[in-house]
């Protein structure tokens, strides 16, 4: 890459980095110096940050993402990364405040214990990354969608059309699923969007987080730009040019497709096995979300490639996650998620950027709360100690902390039988039981309010095949047991962090 702008180390990265010296992005080496040039001196004090994330995306989906598979190379990617639940609205409400459910207050997509109304009672809203950024004087864009319940018509606390707090820039739709036929909030404006290819809508927010860089840019603005698409979220509509596409496609089997844990839950238990058109089904909704990825995989490499025209590529913090997992036949469940397998609470996060690690992959413990800490300090802020989680900034530029938090916490109320929930679970899918669980990077601990417990060793058992909560020690369980009512109780970045231990 050739290009009139040199590269420069973050000031982010702070004094003792810069004179230790540190590993760009093109694998050479930027040194402190007592004299600072004037392409130093117009450096960004903190990085920009493109946060891309998706709807229901799975592990297995990243193979079909170039883009992504890119990302990894240059960047740093999180094979322990947990989000507090398997669903939309409660998972997202963690991304944007760095606060468990329990501190949030949403834990389904629906009022009276979740959706945008209770996100909005609960007065998240003043407390967001967002909001963080921009005191730090930086421009904010949320595109795609926000959370289960707002529409772009919407009046809230008498304003219509209503635009949350925090943000510079505004392009939100409200049922955007199927891609076209939606309308956008477009800073405070209505949009209608018709069935036209120009029309699909994981394009049109690429284009207009395209535009805000560039302006961004010209007003040399720091910017935060925050993509949420739709896709793949079902019914997974492809663009226009990936109609067809992988109509050949194989079904992954994985170990688990088609067979339940030993000693499974008891809303898990005596599943029949799948019939030939349950397979067929399941092959054709894992076609679809291999080709509706394909735009937002292209917008990825759009942004990337924006990124670098006007010159800050290497002034940039780039990260890519989902929401939440989606099992596709495992545990003999038809497509779905809200359980506490990895197919559903562990997703990607791959990060990029100047200082980031390079083609490496951390096995640090981290979750969603840790994003909205993570961008308030790359934004030059003190992370809110109210938050739950921490910062993920040590563990991008230098590696674990000695301290760093072991477990992650996982909080589910089920079963979800919400009218008008677009996750609401179909026929056989699986709709859990209210549930909280512990995660480590080593084993997975479920408790149920009905009083099942899971717990898999998945070391030995990576596929999560057998519960053996049965055969532990009355020693280990009373342990297990205190540890996530700790967890469940706590508030706070240090009282969670105690909770979930350290070391």
């Amino acid at each position: 890459m050739t290009r009139g702008v040199r590269r420069r180390v973050p000031l982010w990265l702070g004094t003792a980095a810069l004179a230790a010296g540190l590993v760009a992005c093109d694998g050479g080496t930027d040194r402190a110096t007592e004299s600072t040039s004037a392409a130093d001196s117009a450096a960004p004090r903190h990085p920009n940050i493109v946060w891309v994330l998706t709807d229901d995306l799975s592990s297995d989906l990243v193979r079909y993402m170039p883009h992504v598979k890119e990302m990894r190379k240059n960047g740093l990617s999180f094979s322990q990364y947990t989000v507090t639940d398997s669903l939309c609205c409660p998972s997202r409400s963690s991304l944007f405040t760095g606060k468990f459910p329990h501190n949030t207050g949403v834990f389904t997509n629906t009022p009276p214990d979740g959706g945008f109304q209770t996100f909005h009672k609960k007065g998240n809203e003043s407390k967001t990354f967002a909001t963080a950024l921009q005191d730090r004087g930086y421009r904010t864009a949320m595109m795609g969608k926000y959370l289960n319940g707002y529409e772009p018509d919407m009046t809230v606390d008498g304003k219509k059309n209503y635009v949350p707090p925090g943000w510079d820039e505004w392009d939100v739709a409200g049922n955007g699923y199927q891609e076209y036929d939606y309308t956008l909030n477009h800073n405070g404006s209505t949009v209608d969007h018709g069935h036209d290819p120009e029309d699909y809508l994981t394009d049109v927010v690429s284009g207009e987080g395209q535009d805000f860089i560039e302006k961004s840019v010209k007003d040399q603005k720091p910017f935060m730009l925050d993509i949420s698409t739709f896709a793949p979220h079902g019914p997974a509509t492809p663009a226009p040019q990936d109609k067809g596409k992988f109509s050949h496609l194989d079904l992954p089997k994985p170990p688990a497709f088609g067979t339940t844990p030993s000693d499974a839950p008891q809303w898990l238990k005596d599943k029949e096995d799948f019939t030939p058109r349950q397979v067929k089904k399941i092959t054709r909704t894992y076609r679809k979300r291999v080709r509706a990825v394909q735009a937002v995989d292209r917008m990825i490499g759009d942004l990337r490639e924006k990124l670098e025209k006007e010159g800050v590529d290497d002034d940039t913090v780039f990260a890519f996650a989902s929401d939440n997992g989606f099992h596709m036949g495992q545990y003999k469940l038809m497509p779905g998620k809200q359980t506490a397998f990895d197919t559903d609470v562990n997703v990607p996060l791959v990060v990029t950027g100047p200082g980031v690690r390079k083609g490496a992959t951390t096995g640090a413990v981290a979750s969603n709360i840790d994003i909205c800490p993570t961008f308030t300090e790359l934004g030059g802020g003190t992370p809110d100690p109210q938050a739950d989680g921490r910062s993920l900034v040590p563990v991008l530029r230098g590696g674990t902390p000695k301290d760093w938090p072991r477990t992650a916490l996982v909080e589910h109320h089920g079963p979800d039988r919400a009218a008008g929930d677009p996750d609401k679970p179909r026929k056989g899918s699986g709709n859990p039981p209210s549930y909280e669980a512990l995660r480590t990077a080593h084993s997975t601990y479920v408790q149920y309010r009905n009083g099942s417990h899971e717990y898999y060793d998945r070391d030995k058992d990576p596929d999560m095949l057998h519960n053996v909560y049965a055969q532990l020690s009355s020693e280990t369980k009373s342990r297990l047991a205190s540890r996530l009512r700790k967890m469940r109780d706590c508030e706070g970045s240090k009282e969670c962090g105690a909770a979930a231990g350290t070391g």
